[in-house]
């Protein structure tokens, strides 16, 4: 049970943290009876760093390729 709460309560840091990254978009209201909580979603903005993500890491193995290549060749020399 106590390992349950635990992964609950990494769900919703983990959720807050990307609310607050600018992915979701949290409201709430009330009508006196009931209550509403609304959850939006970024698709745009999950998208947009998503790409970002792919090219640093693209960018980086371009990097290092070009290190290697630079220590192969004064290696042979």
């Amino acid at each position: 049970m106590a390992r349950m709460l635990l992964v609950f309560v990494l769900i919703v840091a983990v959720v807050a943290g990307l609310g607050f990254w600018g992915w979701f978009h949290f409201s709430s209201g009330s009508d006196g009876s009931s209550a509403h909580v609304t959850v939006s979603m970024d698709k745009g903005r999950i998208q947009k760093d998503k790409d970002k993500a792919v090219d640093k890491v693209q960018d980086l193995g371009h990097q290092e390729k070009e290190k290697v290549a630079t220590t192969t060749q004064k290696a042979q020399e």
